[in-house]
């Protein structure tokens, strides 16, 4: 079956709604002297990076401490199939021990990706709460009981609909793609 896609957020839109983002979390953390952000490699650093120049833009005092989560050998599907993974960048300099985590994602899909950053997440201390921040919650296919505390858009996607997350750093383009398969309605 072909895939057609349609744009359903463009680069003055998701401007938008990371500013939003960068509000709610400031609701909640104020001058993040007890908070941190993780990005889970890939798109969820990217993602993270934007987050945190518009914190500081909006916050010019404010100091938060930045990681990087390479998830790939946390993966419930690691093993399986003949995919060759190679691992991401791991940046991870602080530990998280009684820390407020907010951990980022493009796309909250299944729930197995942050189910497996959540393990990785361990390695680096005891957090006294995460919270996740997506771009993009995908409803209706959730695996694992997962919910985003913040997110930009809700997208109702189902059986082999998917949402893809487009930044200009990798892309040559801001944007978000809704696929759909012809014989469903978008």
């Amino acid at each position: 079956m072909k895939k057609r896609a349609k744009v359903i957020i463009k680069s003055e839109q998701l401007e938008r709604i990371i500013e939003r983002l960068c509000f709610q979390i400031i609701e909640h953390h104020d001058q993040f002297k007890n908070s941190c952000i993780v990005g889970i490699q890939q798109k969820g650093v990217i993602l993270s990076e934007r987050i945190i120049q518009k914190l500081k833009k909006l916050h010019p005092s404010i100091a938060i401490d930045f990681g990087k989560l390479d998830i790939t050998f946390f993966r419930d599907d690691f093993r399986s199939g003949n995919k060759i993974l190679a691992p991401n960048t791991m940046d991870m300099n602080f530990l998280i021990e009684g820390k407020k985590v907010i951990l980022v994602d493009d796309v909250l899909y299944t729930g197995r990706t942050i189910q497996a950053a959540l393990q990785a997440l361990s390695n680096f201390g005891r957090p006294a709460k995460v919270e996740l921040l997506v771009l993009i919650d995908r409803r209706f296919n959730r695996h694992i009981p997962i919910q985003a505390d913040y997110f930009g858009m809700r997208v109702d996607a189902l059986d082999e609909a998917y949402v893809k997350v487009e930044w200009k750093e990798e892309d040559g383009a801001d944007r978000v793609l809704f696929y759909d398969s012809e014989r469903a309605a978008i």
